[in-house]
């Protein structure tokens, strides 16, 4: 679970009952940010809900070791933590030197074996990260050099990550990938995606990185017309197009190659998460308010404003509805006339000729089998 108010108040009243003089954070992002939260209300008392942005919380804390678990957050080298008011429905973002940790110790083994959805949505959180932090309105020649380094681990790696959990050159490219990421938003800024994605976790409790990758193509195809030459230089970071491709089309093909690249590693749709559409278009406009707030659109290349914003989140939940085919039963088949018709369609398949250039030839009994197969994945 991601750090909530509530969470990082039970680490503050553990610590208050002890002589601590540091923090060892050993985990993920949620870890890390929770650690974070609590060496500063530890230190400086107060409520979370005081040191929201824009406030600036410089002061030094409890001195914080991270160890991150996860390639994704890059927590482990940033002066921001985010935390949910669960009673507002509202992730906070904190800013401030406060939160920067002492050290970090960065292993990609403890990275190994970890499930493929949590390499993905991690993966996928650093490659936002970096190319936000590339193309954001903040960036500088320091923030450039790791966001494209990182851009490049990740279009190498992240896929083969995923395939094979115990691949030691990937996971090892992943890990670096996710620290130099973070290096360059923590100095330059993240942009459009993370300050939607943000409410879409607090509202419907969307992993971080998950809600990220919902939103990546979409954000990015309406923020390409305002850094061309920029997301020129992301598409041939990660691979999606060739080096002598020109900036227009290539900066064309960041948003078809995140959506290539999140149908490659079964990213979900909001529906398929379990968002109710009701719901959704419900809380869009608070949602388009809370994003702007949080100041990170503003860094965006093109800026946007209330209407556009919600008009994004609108386009992602149309798309991610585009994307969700019927099943039989959806469409009303019923099952026992389905196991009527299923020996003689089996038939009539094969009698078409169309499965004779199948590269498997199948027998009759074969064909049954998919449609079984079919009906039974539907369910």
């Amino acid at each position: 679970p991601e750090p909530t108010v509530s969470s990082v108040n039970r680490c503050v009243q553990f610590m208050d009952t002890g002589k601590f003089d540091s923090i060892i954070a050993l985990g993920g992002g949620s870890v890390m940010d929770t650690a974070k939260a609590a060496a500063v209300l530890h230190t400086h008392k107060g409520r979370m809900r005081d040191y929201k942005a824009p406030f600036l919380m410089d002061l030094p804390s409890l001195p914080l070791i991270a160890i991150p678990t996860t390639a994704g957050t890059g927590s482990e080298v940033t002066k921001f933590t985010i935390v949910t008011d669960e009673e507002k429905d509202e992730k906070m973002l904190c800013i401030g030197m406060a939160y920067l940790p002492v050290a970090a110790v960065v292993d990609y083994e403890f990275t190994l074996g970890k499930p493929y959805r949590l390499t993905a949505d991690t993966g996928i959180d650093a490659l936002c990260h970096a190319m936000e932090a590339y193309v954001s309105r903040k960036s500088n020649s320091f923030s450039d050099t790791f966001a494209l380094q990182a851009l490049t681990n990740i279009g190498k790696s992240l896929r083969l990550a995923c395939e094979d959990g115990q691949n030691h050159s990937a996971r090892s490219d992943m890990m670096l990938a996710s620290t130099q990421a973070g290096i360059a938003f923590s100095n330059s800024s993240v942009t459009m995606i993370h300050g939607m994605s943000r409410c879409i976790g607090a509202n419907f409790h969307v992993p971080h990185g998950l809600s990220n990758a919902m939103l990546a193509p979409t954000v990015t195809k309406f923020s390409v017309p305002g850094a061309v030459d920029r997301y020129a230089d992301v598409a041939r970071a990660l691979g999606f197009c060739d080096i002598t491709t020109s900036n227009e089309l290539a900066a064309a093909s960041v948003p078809i190659g995140l959506a290539d690249l999140c149908a490659d590693l079964k990213v979900p749709t909001l529906q398929e998460f379990g968002v109710k559409e009701d719901h959704f278009k419900r809380v869009v406009p608070q949602m388009a308010i809370d994003a702007l707030a949080s100041g990170s659109p503003s860094n965006n290349p093109v800026i946007p404003e209330a209407w556009q914003v919600e008009a994004v989140y609108n386009e992602m939940w149309d798309a991610g509805a585009d994307m969700i085919v019927p099943t039989l039963e959806e469409l009303g088949v019923n099952e026992d006339h389905f196991k009527q018709v299923k020996s003689q369609t089996a038939n009539d398949s094969l009698a078409s000729g169309c499965p004779s250039n199948n590269p498997v030839t199948p027998e009759v009994w074969q064909v049954e089998a998919v449609y079984n197969e079919m009906r039974d994945a539907g369910k």
